[in-house]
């Protein structure tokens, strides 16, 4: 299955925070889009990975991706190693993603610029020639680079270089994010405290979408980094 975007996620639930809301738009445009997480956050302080198997499961029928994987590297331990690349490259070659977004560039969570980090070199890696690798039934694959890849934000505010108008999809991406009920805010819940587990932190995702669409004058937006200068066709392209 070729898929028009490909999103990576260092845990279950990185993807629907940083750029729930771009997703949904997409897919309602017609795009095909997948996500792959690249560990199980089993070391969370909350739930387990079980949960969060089942919790990611649920976000990504809310959001309608056409496919999610997990890749099952080890949570907080997972290294940018030509051999974890490689297993990244096998799953860009497999789906031909024109985009791909990935963990922000560096952030709180270690795992969050490590994964950004891995993805990014492997996006590189996949279309050179001489690297070789075999998809799901062992055939051989052939090469292919994404055509952009760009990194949402997360828990630490960094300055955008574009950002998307999702006014119309806050409510889906609250939604996605509301699935993973182990690790957010719960009053009733006895869990131990965690950085995101706050009602603060929840609402946080909504007004800063709300801030970044003040800046272009919408209600809500979605801000990523680029790895090169972004492109316009024509000047009314921009809003």
């Amino acid at each position: 299955m070729k898929l028009d975007l490909l999103a990576f996620g260092a845990h279950p639930d990185d993807v629907e925070l940083g750029a729930g809301a771009t997703i949904a738009k997409e897919i309602s445009l017609g795009k095909k889009v997948g996500i792959i997480d690249l560990t199980r956050g089993e070391l969370g302080s909350r739930g387990s990975a079980a949960i969060r198997d089942q919790e990611a499961a649920t976000a990504a029928n809310i959001l309608g991706v056409s496919v999610r994987e997990n890749m099952n590297f080890p949570d907080g331990f997972f290294q940018n190693t030509p051999a974890l690349q490689l297993e990244i490259i096998a799953k860009i070659r497999q789906y031909q993603p024109e985009v791909v977004f990935c963990n922000a560039i560096r952030d709180r969570h270690i795992d969050h610029g490590k994964g950004s980090a891995l993805v990014s070199d492997a996006c590189f890696l996949s279309g050179l020639v001489k690297i070789e690798t075999q998809g799901p039934a062992g055939e051989t694959q052939q090469p292919w680079r994404p055509k952009q890849v760009y990194h949402y934000i997360q828990w630490e505010n960094i300055t955008p270089d574009f950002v998307i108008n999702v006014s119309d999809y806050m409510d889906k991406k609250q939604e996605a994010i509301l699935a993973y009920s182990s690790q957010f805010y719960d009053p009733n819940s006895d869990a131990p405290q965690t950085p995101i587990s706050s009602k603060n932190f929840l609402d946080s995702v909504r007004y800063r979408a709300q801030d970044l669409g003040r800046l272009i004058g919408v209600a809500a937006a979605e801000g990523f980094t680029a790895e090169r200068p972004v492109a316009v066709e024509r000047l009314d392209s921009l809003i």
